[in-house]
């Protein structure tokens, strides 16, 4: 594996803002790597690993659906011929919350694991929802107890809230885990 500056200067960022902007090998890679993201303890969306095809593949088909200019982004970081991580953008058109956008499923293979990947796909859906979409705030929902919380910190974002003991990994009752609500105010880009 090369290492950081040299992964990173390779690394490409992309965006789909439609579902037909997605590959069918697109598809297959994002399956792939949510099943590997899962399967590794990762916290992206399933509860309890494993997971198989089966159960990722329909609820990728259902994010990918709903991709739309002005709504949901797909922003992937592929390194090579391989895709290294991916992070989904969501924005309701409703006027009540329009100047907000939801961040959804940001997760870096286990392979690129610590190379500044998930720094990067969330500088660039930063970068997207201030430039492109005219956004204000962000906002997003973590999974306690990960570490997640001081990651995002890093990148500028605050804690706003917790539901204490909200997400259950497991079948004993004891196995909960907060759900964190975190947020981030987007400033306009200061050129020099």
């Amino acid at each position: 594996m090369p290492t950081t500056p040299a992964l990173l200067r390779r690394t490409v960022l992309a965006q789909a803002t439609a579902p037909g902007e997605v590959s069918p090998e697109l598809r297959r890679r994002l399956i792939d790597c949510w099943i590997a993201v899962t399967n590794a303890g990762g916290a992206a969306g399933f509860p309890f690993p494993p997971v198989t095809e089966v159960d990722v593949a329909p609820v990728t088909d259902a994010l990918l659906a709903r991709l739309a200019p002005d709504g949901h982004r797909l922003v992937t970081a592929t390194v090579g011929t391989r895709l290294a991580g991916w992070v989904v953008l969501g924005h309701e058109p409703n006027p009540l919350v329009a100047h907000w956008g939801t961040v959804h499923h940001l997760q870096t293979h286990p392979d690129f694991r610590g190379l500044g990947l998930g720094r990067a796909l969330m500088r660039e859906l930063h970068r997207i929802a201030r430039d492109e979409l005219s956004l204000t705030h962000l906002r997003l929902a973590a999974r306690g107890g990960e570490g997640l919380e001081s990651f995002y910190a890093s990148l500028g974002w605050t804690e706003t809230g917790r539901w204490p003991r909200a997400l259950r990994l497991g079948p004993s009752p004891e196995d909960t885990r907060d759900e964190v609500l975190m947020g981030l105010e987007l400033r306009p880009e200061v050129k020099p």
